[in-house]
């Protein structure tokens, strides 16, 4: 048996721990920061079939996987899957799960060397379920605004195609086609479901159940009002167009009139937080004098607790929906 010294133990910990932290870091990079140069297809529906993917295995793919089942409640799996699927990624959960393990093992190596193995154990399963989450939202909303301010460029391209007598479903595949993702992506699934029996107003519905917004439910009813009674869709997805549009100038007005009390908002709820670290770095002695007081935490419990109750009261002030 190999008798190691204590110096080597500590070189070979660094070793690995560096060498782990690289691969979780290059990983990560891999998954969430790719970027696509401009010899590469538009969007990922095209790329995949230019790839020789089938047009079955695209759509089973880029479909959200809830949708196969309407009736029954997805489970975890698929909805990490749809999770995935909104922030416009499509590899598979078992890659999402091994950057978390590998996350959550780094995060817990790094805080031994400050905190006590339980703490550190506990910091670790916090950096390991909650950072790939937030990442996947934040993803997932970085997406869906991008395809809102895409929808009305796509509907006014639809509105266009059917004035010149093209059907709903060649105007579909004419956005696909022309226009980036994600909204290329999304209007290539709908295409996909309708070559392959699924009516226009189905593909619809689950267009907007993937997407989940407001102007998507909207154009989702309209096609189906369209497909069931007839119509002029061209005027209502030329109106339609034009109220997202009119929807979005009121948001950034909204948001330009709230900035103030937003940045108010943010002021006074982060001004504890400064005064504390102020005061504890320039006098220790400060609140090092009394924090073996018994009652000491309890007073930090209420006043983080009042500090966190007031950021979001103030939140709730400045955030309007619209």
């Amino acid at each position: 048996m190999i008798d190691l010294q204590p110096n080597t133990i500590n070189i070979l910990i660094y070793i690995s721990l560096f060498i782990g932290i690289l691969l979780a870091y290059e990983g990560l990079q891999q998954l969430f920061l790719r970027r696509e140069s401009l010899a590469e297809t538009r969007n990922r529906r095209m790329k995949m079939m230019q790839s020789g993917a089938s047009t079955e295995e695209v759509l089973q793919l880029l479909r959200d996987p809830a949708m196969t089942n309407p009736g029954e409640n997805p489970g975890l799996s698929a909805r990490l899957r749809r999770l995935i699927i909104q922030a416009g990624l499509t590899i598979s959960p078992v890659w999402i799960v091994l950057a978390s393990v590998l996350l959550a093992f780094g995060s817990f190596v790094f805080a031994t060397r400050y905190v006590s193995p339980e703490i550190a154990l506990a910091i670790g399963a916090v950096c390991g379920i909650v950072v790939p989450i937030f990442t996947l939202i934040a993803l997932k909303q970085d997406r869906t605004q991008k395809l809102t301010k895409q929808l009305p460029d796509a509907l006014d391209l639809m509105a266009r195609g059917l004035k010149v007598g093209h059907p709903v479903a060649v105007t579909v595949g004419n956005v696909a086609r022309d226009m980036p993702d994600p909204i290329g992506s999304e209007f290539g699934i709908i295409q996909d479901q309708i070559n392959y029996g699924d009516d226009v107003a189905t593909a619809f519905q689950d267009f907007a159940k993937r997407v989940g917004t407001e102007d998507a439910y909207y154009l989702a009813v309209s096609i189906g009002i369209q497909h069931g009674t007839g119509g002029n869709l061209a005027r209502v997805l030329n109106i339609l167009s034009q109220v997202i549009r009119d929807r979005h100038t009121m948001q950034k007005k909204i948001k330009a009139v709230s900035a103030e009390g937003r940045l108010s908002g943010l002021i006074l709820t982060c001004l504890p937080i400064l005064i504390f670290l102020s005061i504890h770095l320039s006098t220790p002695r400060f609140y090092g004098e009394v924090q073996d007081d018994p009652t000491f935490p309890y007073f930090v419990g209420a006043i983080v607790g009042l500090t966190v109750l007031q950021g979001l009261i103030l939140r709730r002030l400045v955030n309007f929906k619209f």
